[in-house]
């Protein structure tokens, strides 16, 4: 009986001495409990921005916070990376995009997520995982090489349908394509002959709906071709 509230005095004693600096850092802070990420804690500056108040904060249900304030299409590629770093017990942290409606706003604002493990229970499993995220101000101080990040990560998102409609073959072409590779150079590279190249070049081009070099870059760059 006497373990059940040791456990949660030392969790209390972690969240306290984050919530000591939490609000005298960059970014919001976020506390979640495992194994079912329950809400514990978040800084005054995510509560502000969510325009509600910690007993708010942690009345929600992990689905319930999900839905409400963040895009689902971004779970596909996020999701996968938290539970990983969970099921291997790792002191490793992990870092993801994110898009956050604030303040009632019906627009996606993007964050960069920084997350690890901060606490773990006297077993040595994962108890408690600590979130900073930060505003990313795409206009004023993203490089721009995040901001090329950030836009290809919205593209393939939209289009991921489309490209996982291609062939093993068809993606080795249209990344010589984007390269600049002719139709007789792909050929000479493939050992295949000039008039299959020409016909996966038009079947890539109708099952991509693009007819641009710069619409085909697009998928080459978003999906790690070139």
């Amino acid at each position: 009986m006497d373990k059940i509230p040791h456990l949660e005095l030392k969790i209390q004693a972690e969240i306290d001495k984050i919530h000591a600096v939490a609000n005298l850092l960059p970014g919001v802070t976020i506390i979640h409990r495992m194994p079912d990420f329950k809400l514990e804690y978040m800084s005054q500056n995510g509560l502000s921005q969510l325009g509600i108040t910690l007993a708010e904060f942690r009345s929600y249900s992990t689905a319930e916070y999900t839905a409400k304030y963040f895009n689902p299409e971004d779970a596909n590629s996020y999701v996968p990376k938290v539970k990983d770093m969970v099921e291997r017990n790792t002191d490793e942290d992990i870092t993801f995009f994110q898009q956050v409606k604030i303040n009632g706003s019906p627009e996606w604002v993007w964050h960069l997520s920084t997350m690890k493990i901060l606490m773990r229970d006297d077993e040595g499993l994962p108890l408690l995982v600590i979130n900073m995220a930060f505003k990313v101000d795409p206009v004023q101080h993203v490089t721009a090489k995040v901001e090329r990040m950030l836009d290809e990560n919205t593209f393939l998102r939209k289009n991921i349908s489309k490209f996982s409609s291609l062939s093993k073959r068809e993606c080795e072409i249209l990344r010589l394509m984007v390269l600049g590779k002719s139709s007789p150079e792909i050929a000479n590279l493939l050992f295949i002959a000039v008039g299959t190249v020409d016909t996966h070049r038009k079947n890539i081009k109708h099952k991509l709906k693009a007819n641009t070099s710069f619409e085909l870059s697009q998928y080459a760059r978003a999906f790690d071709l070139v």
